[in-house]
């Protein structure tokens, strides 16, 4: 889960470049603007299974 827009936007960057498959997931919905987004985190990540190592190794990497 994703802590804001910051960290999904490098992560996307990063995966991009490696050609990893994904996609980011927004929590925003605009009926209580962005209020989900407060109790729950900024979002997710979906991928394919076979990259999960390797997104969460970058994803570390990335955070640390």
């Amino acid at each position: 889960m994703f802590k804001n827009q910051v960290e999904a936007l490098l992560l996307d960057e990063i995966l991009t470049e490696k050609q990893i498959p994904h996609i980011i997931r927004s929590y925003h919905d605009s009926a209580y603007d962005g209020l989900w987004q407060t109790k729950t985190g900024w979002g997710h990540i979906e991928a394919p299974e076979e990259y999960a190592d390797e997104i969460i190794s970058t994803y570390n990497e990335m955070s640390a």
